[in-house]
């Protein structure tokens, strides 16, 4: 009997068994996808949100392509870099990533079974991280992330991929309509549009390149140049994807000209040692040279800490020698007022702490400030208030309306005095950059309690003041390193410290990382960079070609080293020292330096 013939046949159907298996197989992988996007970061950080704006796009290291991210944890925050990513149920899906880096976690949540994660502690170079997981019954969404680990440094990720079945996403929403502007500053435009339904965010086009994104339907576009037209366009955003872009927009910016006070283009603002002397020795109100155009008397300072008695004492014989007398130092105010200089009082410093915590305690700052201004016939106050002055309580979150007393009382005050001396009372805020550009990743106690109630303290000040202030100066000096808008930290002692700090300063910010809560840009000519006049007068000393360097980078774009600005501000006001009295004793280098480059 011929058996070969039913044994090929049983061969040939397991050949077509094994084919047809095979043919599904492929099928099957063939309906797999990388669902992840923007896996390479060759976009920015488009599709991603990371914490407390920790992460940026690099070119340098990559793993693949042009850019990976870099994500540096803070303080509280281990810098997770997310995003929410649409799947099937009942489905299996492998999540894989290259990082680097000390402590780099990868992993998925909100899977519906088991939430899954894997890390490496010591990354020197590129290692890839994988892991899998199956979705639930009725999961349509998972959240994939990366994040490093408390106090670590910067960890690298770079070509995120998951894979498996592509979820139902349904229709990118409809176009918006209503596009409008509202109100129009020299460096900011804000603008509204209606709602779209189902859209889960929306994007804001500037001369056609995205520029931020809102999770509502209001946004200021800030980091503009004065005098300048602008075309905008938004987009509706969800899983789906990006609607079209809507009716364009165009909006000029102001001169940026704001109000008159009588300072000249560019400013040189001192403080002069008047109730006090130390190594730098007094310096007569009248010997002090012409460069200065404002000059802070320092200080006014409390009675106690919660009284809001201000009293201006000046430098007794005992300790400053050669003091003059009351009436030289009033006529010595009245001659340079003549020249053209402003004279203003200041307020508290690193021993005068003012905690106007009643608003008894606020009339009587209002009162006695308004005593030593007629006293004296001063144009104005300088705020110095340092330390534990301004605080915010836990329940302070939001600083377009604060709600702690000490801010809200001198909120209150500054008005009061402005309203009482009219347009042309110069007002000036001298705050440590603890209290303003940290605010850029912490405010107040946080989102979980914890942190400094001190930090970004200022903001609420400044922000409720923006229309009255003439000049704010902030200390880039006696600080730790601040986070930029680059998400690096920057630290004291070159050019890139200052211009770091004024770009915030001249761009806006995300406070405490929220991107729809934004500190607005101030004006150009309300800004003087605080700078130490010498090695003695305090940590954070630049010599004077670091000062040219950034005076050139911000007022022409040049000598920027590696700090990118978001702007150029010719009519940037000037520059701001501590202290006259440090300047004199080193040979007028500050002044100097300052005479040289402006004129």
């Amino acid at each position: 009997m011929d058996r070969t013939r039913p044994v090929l046949a049983v061969f040939a159907a397991a050949a077509l068994a094994v084919s047809g298996i095979t043919a599904l197989s492929s099928a099957a992988r063939a309906a797999d996808a990388d669902l992840a996007k923007n896996g390479g970061f060759e976009a920015g950080l488009d599709s991603w949100a990371c914490s407390a704006n920790s992460g940026t796009a690099v070119k340098s290291p990559v793993h693949g392509g042009s850019s990976a991210l870099q994500a540096t944890p803070a303080g509280n925050d281990y810098a997770q870099c997310a995003q929410t990513v649409t799947v099937q149920p009942n489905s299996q899906y492998s999540l894989a990533g290259y990082v680097r880096g000390s402590y780099v976690y990868l992993g998925a949540s909100g899977t519906g079974t088991t939430d899954v994660s894997t890390w490496t502690q010591s990354a020197p170079d590129w290692q890839q991280l994988t892991t899998s997981f199956r979705t639930g019954p009725s999961t349509t969404k998972v959240t994939i992330y990366t994040h490093g680990w408390y106090a670590t440094g910067a960890y690298y990720a770079d070509d995120i991929s998951l894979t498996g079945p592509a979820g139902t996403v349904g229709q990118p929403p409809a176009t918006p309509t209503g596009l409008t502007e509202g109100t129009v500053t020299s460096s900011s435009v804000a603008l509204s549009w209606s709602a779209v339904s189902g859209a889960t965010s929306y994007a804001i086009y500037r001369d056609g390149v995205k520029v931020q994104t809102a999770s509502g339907t209001s946004a200021t576009v800030s980091g503009l140049s004065a005098a300048t037209s602008y075309s905008f366009q938004v987009t509706a955003v969800n899983d789906a994807g990006e609607s079209a872009k809507s009716t364009a927009v165009t909006a000029k910016t102001s001169t940026g000209s704001g109000p008159s006070t009588g300072l000249p283009t560019h400013a040189l603002v001192g403080y002069l040692h008047a109730s006090f002397a130390n190594g730098s020795g007094y310096t007569r109100l009248a010997d002090v040279p012409d460069s200065w155009d404002v000059i802070d008397l320092a200080f006014g300072e409390p009675t106690s800490a919660t009284s809001g008695d201000i009293r201006f004492n000046r430098c007794p014989v005992s300790e400053c020698a050669n003091v003059e007398s009351d009436a030289d130092f009033k006529a010595a105010i009245k001659a340079k007022q003549a020249a053209g200089k402003k004279v203003l009082i200041s307020i508290g410093g690193a021993n005068g702490q003012v905690q106007l915590t009643t608003t008894a305690a606020r009339d009587t700052f209002v009162s006695s400030v308004s005593n030593i201004i007629d006293t004296y016939g001063l144009d104005g106050l300088d705020v110095d208030f340092e330390g534990h002055s301004l605080s915010l309580d836990a329940s302070d979150t939001n600083f377009k309306s604060p709600t702690t007393p000490v801010v809200v009382n001198l909120i209150s005050a500054l008005k009061t005095l402005k309203a009482k001396y009219g347009s042309k009372f110069v007002l000036s805020m001298a705050p440590e950059t603890f209290f303003v550009q940290m605010g850029y990743q912490f405010y107040g106690t946080g989102k979980f309690g914890g942190q400094d109630p001190r930090c970004g303290a200022y903001l609420p000040v400044i922000y409720a003041l923006r229309d009255d202030l003439t000049l704010l100066h902030v200390q880039d000096y006696n600080s730790g390193p601040i986070m930029g808008l680059d998400n690096q930290y920057h630290t004291m002692g070159g050019a890139d410290f200052h211009i770091a700090m004024t770009d915030m300063l001249l761009t806006g910010f995300p406070v405490a990382g929220d991107t729809t809560n934004m500190f607005p840009a101030l004006r150009p000519d309300q800004i003087a960079i605080g700078m130490p006049a010498s090695v003695n007068a305090g940590n954070g000393y630049v010599a004077p070609a670091e000062v040219t360097k950034t005076l050139d980078c911000l007022t022409k774009k040049v000598s920027c080293g590696s700090y990118a600005t978001h702007g150029t501000w010719p009519t940037l006001r000037g520059l701001m020292t501590w202290s006259i009295n440090w300047d004199r004793y080193s040979n007028g280098e500050f002044q100097k330096t300052f005479d040289g480059y402006f004129g």
